[in-house]
Parts: structure tokens; C-alpha cells; sequence
């Protein structure tokens, strides 16, 4: 951080403070008027130059945290939700490249099913880049709130991804991390477009040929050839296409070894098992689908573009069974995950190492998380070991680092119960509306 002279200090809490006399006279021109005075500010406190950016968005609540940092939703200059992936410096420092790359990779895609790209910007110490925000829920989450959903409407749900991963797939793009988790839904409109999100890991291939050797993806949907690092290209994706497709189906995985040893093995034999009491009343097609995706040698699997041409994605074969019954076990099965997915979140959040001296005001503080007392209870007992307060001597020391990570933890946990409680309250209503329809 810059060091000022008491006098250069002086000069810049001036500025500060006229800027806000100014904001609060003349709210209208502010923006106009404060722009050259903000570059100014930024550049006696060292910022660069695109920071003044920042000012543009209202950040609200944290949608999530990952290795390098954290996602919050925020609300732009003319009040329009967005996504702002904030991503710190010190984590990514020797390979800021992949921020370079995942910028140009983002700015360079449109397409209906994939997340669009809006801005990004820059402080000393964060990237930030701005997407559209997608409010209609995860893939599977929101299948559970439709009355029914058949075969059918799979195939045609899978086509929308699938017609996302062959765009990508023409440009050379690798996205590496397809899960139901990365498909949301734009909004709560019955007819929203699902989109494919989170291209942290993507890569794009210099040449068709090109072959990536670093691990990627998630347990579970990673493609054996990344599993054994045998490298890997646009392959993997159809791997985990067909995962999601299985899941879809039936609700559960194809591959359900809980430790990496056993699952390796049993992707690398490729032995696909459609059990009869899920399975039989599924279509042909269907399965055919799914082996074509799901072959262990990436050379025979199926690429995105023959993919498109099968039988089972136009509709006409698939059955009218209605999927929900499995897919809301499926849901409870992941519901029952949450509590190490949290503890998982937590270790995330705290490998983010928040500097003491950069600013917090995108880091959101206990006060802005909201909840009822009980909530809160929750969420201070899931953190008391992490950020219980030190002896006296010391709590006065307490770092920003560490309030942060612990506000961003509590936010998510908080999150996570609320989620949790509203699920339950719908799954009470459904109840209650099959038991008068029953007695009718």
C-alpha cells in the first residue's frame, strides 16, 4: 500500500469528504461529476484505473465461495441483479494468466444456454468479473417444484445443455466442470432458458489436437482419462453430459464409490448398470444415449455434434414416466451431503487470506446477512470454533481477515437453513395438497 505524507493524507480525506458534500446536494450529477475525482482518489491510493468501476454496483448477499474467492449478487447503476465473481490476487498470484483467460473466454461466447459476460474490473487487490445472474435455481432443484416431469422432458432438457456444450466445443472451449450444480435456470418464468455457468476451469485449446493434463472437475462427474491423467480434451464434458443424463433418469449416479481409488476403477471399466426397478419403464433410446456418452476411451465416445443428431433428443421416443418421484430421493440423498459440503465450504473460505489493508466494503459484514435469532444461533454455533474470540489481551486484535471469512461463512450457513426451510415448507404444502385430493 502506498505510504502518503500527513499532507498528501490531507489532500485525499479532502477530496473524500467533497465528494460526498457534493453526492449528497447533487445526487443526479454525481456520477458525471465524481468519475475524474474518483480516478483521482484512485490514483493517489494506488487503484487502478478501471477500480472506479466498483462504484456502479450495490453488492448484496454472497451466492457462494470457491478456491480463489467468492461470488456475490449485486445490483448495477440501473438496479439490474448481477453476478460478481471477486477474485483475489494473492491467490491467483503466477497465474493470473487464468483470469486473463477465463475474461477473454467469457467475453467472447453468446449463446442462449450459456451465461453472459457484462464487465469486470480491477482493485490493487481483487479481479472482479461481472455476469449475468441466473435467479431461477439449479437444474434439479427446480425440476422438484414442477408437477411432473416425464423422459420426455429430459431429453429436451439435456438438449439445451447439449446445444451449449457443442458451442463451445466448435471454439475449441473445454468447459471441464459440467454438473447439475453449474445448470441454473435465468428466472422463475416456467419457460426461463437453463444456462450453463462457472467457467473458472474451462480452457481454451490452442489446436483441436491439444491435450490438457491438469486435474479437473468434481467427484463424481470427472471423466476417467482425468481420473488417471492420461490427459484429457472436449471428451470429458461428454463424460460428465452423461453422468447428469443417467441422474436425470433415475435419480442416482451411475458411479457410486465414495473414495477416488474405487471410483476410478469403476469409471476405467466403463460397466454401465440400468437396474430394472428404475430402469424399465425408460426407453431405449435413452440408454443408448447415455452408453455413447459414458464409453471409458474418450476416442470412441460419442463428440458433441453426433450427439445432437440422436434419436433420443428429439422427443419422439421417450416415454411420458414421470421422473420426480426419483429425482426428489435423489434431493434428499444430496440434502444429506450438506453438512460436509459446508464443512468443505468452510475450509475454502478459509484459505481465502484476506489482506488487513485492503478495502472490506465487498466483503459482506454480519450486519447485512439478516435471518431470524434462531437462524443466527445456528450459524454462530457452526462458526464458534473457527472464530471464537481470544483471551482479552488479544481480542482487540482480532484481524479483518478473520471477520470476514467468519461473516462470509455465517452468510452461507445461513443460506444453506433457509434453503433448508423453505424446501421443507414446500414439501409440507405437496403433502397436504395429495392427502385432500385423496379424501376427495
Amino acid at each position: 500500500m502506498p505510504m502518503f505524507s500527513p499532507l498528501g493524507r490531507l489532500l485525499q480525506d479532502s477530496f473524500a469528504s467533497f465528494v460526498l458534500r457534493i453526492s449528497s446536494d447533487k445526487p443526479r450529477n454525481l456520477l458525471t461529476f465524481s468519475l475524474p475525482v474518483a480516478n483521482m482518489l484512485n490514483k493517489l491510493s494506488g487503484q487502478p484505473e478501471s477500480y472506479e468501476k466498483k462504484a456502479l454496483y450495490k453488492f448484496g448477499r454472497t451466492l457462494g465461495a470457491g478456491t480463489y474467492g467468492i461470488v456475490r449478487e449485486a445490483d448495477d447503476a440501473d438496479g439490474k441483479k448481477v453476478a460478481i465473481k471477486i477474485i483475489l490476487k494473492k491467490n491467483v498470484r503466477g497465474n493470473e494468466g487464468m483470469v486473463h483467460d477465463e475474461l477473454e473466454m467469457l467475453q467472447s461466447l453468446q449463446h442462449p444456454h450459456i451465461v453472459s459476460f457484462v464487465d469486470w474490473f480491477e482493485s490493487k487487490d481483487k479481479f472482479y468479473i461481472v455476469t449475468q445472474l441466473a435467479t431461477g435455481g439449479e437444474l434439479f432443484d427446480r425440476i422438484c417444484e414442477y408437477g411432473k416431469f416425464t423422459e420426455k422432458d429430459a431429453s429436451q432438457t439435456i438438449r439445451q445443455v447439449l446445444d451449449a456444450v457443442n458451442y463451445l466445443h466448435k471454439r475449441n472451449i473445454v468447459h471441464r466442470d459440467l454438473k447439475p450444480e453449474n445448470l441454473l435456470y435465468l428466472t422463475r418464468s416456467a419457460d426461463s432458458q437453463l444456462v450453463l455457468a462457472d467457467f473458472g476451469i474451462a480452457k481454451m485449446l490452442h489446436d483441436p489436437s491439444e491435450v490438457l493434463t491438469s486435474m479437473a472437475g468434481s467427484f463424481g462427474y470427472a471423466a476417467p482419462e482425468v481420473m488417471l491423467k492420461q490427459g484429457h480434451g472436449k471428451a470429458v464434458d461428454m463424460w460428465s453430459l452423461g453422468v447428469i443424463t443417467y441422474t436425470l433418469l433415475c435419480g442416482y449416479s451411475p458411479f457410486r464409490s465414495e473414495n477416488l481409488t474405487d471410483l476410478i476403477e469403476e469409471c476405467r471399466t466403463g460397466r454401465i448398470i440400468f437396474h430394472e426397478r428404475y430402469w424399465r419403464d425408460v426407453s431405449q433410446d435413452a440408454k443408448d444415449f447415455i452408453l455413447t456418452l459414458l464409453n471409458a476411451d474418450p476416442s470412441k465416445r460419442v463428440t458433441s455434434e453426433e450427439a445432437l443428431k440422436h434419436e433420443w433428443l428429439t422427443g419422439e421416443t421417450a416415454s411420458d414416466r414421470d421422473l420426480l418421484p426419483e429425482i426428489r430421493t435423489y434431493i434428499a440423498r444430496a440434502r444429506l451431503r450438506r453438512g460436509i459440503e459446508i464443512v468443505k465450504l468452510a475450509n475454502r473460505i478459509e484459505s481465502l487470506k484476506m489482506h488487513e489493508e485492503e478495502d472490506g466494503e465487498d466483503i459482506p459484514s454480519p450486519m447485512d446477512m439478516g435471518g431470524s435469532s434462531e437462524e443466527s444461533s445456528v450459524a454462530e454455533s457452526s462458526t464458534s470454533n473457527g472464530d471464537a474470540t481470544p483471551a482479552s489481551g488479544h481480542a482487540k486484535k482480532k484481524s479483518i481477515a478473520s471477520a470476514a471469512r467468519g461473516a462470509i461463512f455465517r452468510e452461507v450457513v445461513l443460506a444453506k437453513v433457509r434453503e433448508q426451510k423453505e424446501t421443507e415448507e414446500r414439501e409440507r404444502v405437496e403433502r397436504e395438497a395429495r392427502e385432500k385430493a385423496a379424501s376427495a
